[in-house]
């Protein structure tokens, strides 16, 4: 196969997981994920020679750098409101959110947003992209063993979270957490 068939049958086969893990991590601005997943493929097409035979973890790696890229553009467009005194809050335009915006399973994401950046990327890797220790290492760019340590040291603190929040959890949900049952 050549290059371009590589990577056409890349993007077929992976574009639906880089569009959901882009968007799991744009929390909120579901209109630029297909901006960032524009340019992973992007990337993707200009080191087509590059991809590896399993190029999910790789394409991950690269969202990974575009989401980076994204995140500065948004600090970068802040700052420029804030000085430009432009921003909701001087014009007195404040949105309050319902009772009725908790979702199930919100104090997950309060823990998890507690944990370092990434803490979260190896996690979310691990659990919502579903990839084995290998693949993670690949996402990442580091080896097998810092991947497996990294992971190891991001599921401590996790846990150690929950540990925190478990007071205000046994009571947002109505079970009370002995002892025995958080480990």
């Amino acid at each position: 196969m050549s290059n371009d068939e590589i990577f056409a049958a890349a993007y077929r086969e992976h574009y639906w997981a880089v569009s959901r893990y882009v968007a799991r991590r744009l929390d909120g601005r579901a209109g630029e994920v297909e901006e960032v997943v524009a340019e992973v493929f992007t990337v993707a097409w200009r080191r087509r020679a590059d991809l590896p035979s399993s190029p999910l973890p790789w394409l991950y790696g690269v969202a990974r750098n575009c989401l980076a890229n994204t995140v500065r553009g948004h600090g970068r467009r802040r700052r420029l409101v804030d000085r430009l005194g432009n921003d909701d809050t001087a014009h007195g335009r404040h949105i309050a959110q319902g009772p009725e915006t908790e979702t199930p399973g919100a104090w997950v994401h309060e823990a998890l947003a507690r944990l370092s950046a990434s803490d979260q990327e190896v996690l979310r890797l691990t659990a919502w992209e579903e990839l084995g220790i290998d693949e993670v290492a690949v996402a990442l760019g580091c080896g097998r063993r810092a991947a497996t340590m990294r992971l190891h040291r991001a599921r401590r603190r996790l846990r150690a979270e929950i540990d925190r929040m478990s007071p205000a959890v046994a009571a947002d949900t109505g079970h009370s957490l002995r002892e025995g049952e958080r480990r």
